[in-house]
């Protein structure tokens, strides 16, 4: 069994015995944990680096100094080796896609970006796409909203991520952060998104200089205790990370009723007015 498929196919029906699934994870883990993917028939002369690399047991065991070696080599394999030629296929194909519709054109520009590509934004009027969550300056642990460009669209999360209320949850010591730090709040945080932990992260986002904010409605929802879903794990859309998850999200409650809740939709006016959006 040398592949993840294989594995999966081995284990299918063995799911109840917890010795298999501990050998089920050990063996994804072991075969996942590779730096240098071999290139067919290069007979060991050609490679490619894994995504990610970093996140290893084999990265994390190496020497200092090899570690380093692989980092510039890794940055010069993604990011700069063909950046050229990036540049050059999106001053080919940018322009003509721009020309081709009458619509706002925004980059998903997060992850892995060659080095080119915010020129090529910028020159272009492409509108960046800005995540609370995901900082593209690797040296902060989160984004403010108050910092977006005026050409940007800003959200606190997507479809392939847990909604503000889930995310509140699965990391502790992260959230404690940004309590602190990002919405200037002293002492412990809460354990759960209170509405009001939930109001504060859509007004900061309301009241960026980004000419766009745009929400996911159970991010809206979330700032009212009365109307938001009871469990924040049944408010995700798509995990990208979970192959047998499906886009199974739908509202809890119909328009019709959203429009009789009176409160939140004056309180959501309110903000927008003060927001001036």
């Amino acid at each position: 069994m040398n592949t993840q498929r294989k594995v999966e196919a081995y284990f299918a029906n063995k799911v109840g015995d917890p010795f298999e699934v501990k050998s089920r994870a050990a063996l994804l883990s072991l075969i996942s944990n590779v730096i240098l993917f071999e290139v067919a028939g290069s007979e060991g002369k050609e490679f490619h680096f894994r995504i990610l690399m970093e996140t290893t047991p084999s990265f994390r065991y190496l020497d200092w100094n090899v570690q380093n070696q692989l980092r510039d080599l890794y940055v010069n394999y993604f990011y700069r080796r063909q950046d050229a030629f990036w540049k050059k296929e999106a001053m080919k194909k940018l322009p003509a896609l721009k020309k081709s519709t009458d619509m706002l054109v925004c980059g998903e520009d997060l992850g892995m970006v060659p080095d080119c590509v915010p020129e090529v934004m910028k020159q272009l009027g492409i509108l960046s796409l800005e995540i609370q969550r995901m900082p593209k300056d690797k040296t902060r642990d989160f984004f403010n909203p108050s910092d977006a460009p005026y050409l940007s669209v800003i959200t606190p999360s997507t479809h392939d991520m847990s909604t503000i209320r889930g995310w509140w949850e699965e990391n502790r010591t992260i959230t404690q952060k940004f309590f602190n730090n990002e919405l200037g709040q002293w002492g412990e945080a809460p354990l759960f998104c209170d509405a009001w932990i939930n109001k504060a992260i859509v007004n900061q986002h309301l009241h960026s200089p980004a000419m766009w904010t745009i929400f996911q409605l159970q991010d809206l929802l979330g700032m009212e205790e009365k109307i938001r879903r009871e469990n924040p794990n049944d408010e995700r859309i798509n995990d990208p990370a979970n192959p047998k998850n499906y886009w199974k999200y739908r509202m809890h409650l119909f328009l019709e009723d959203l429009l009789k809740e009176e409160d939140f939709n004056d309180q959501l006016k309110e903000m927008l007015k003060a927001s001036g959006r």
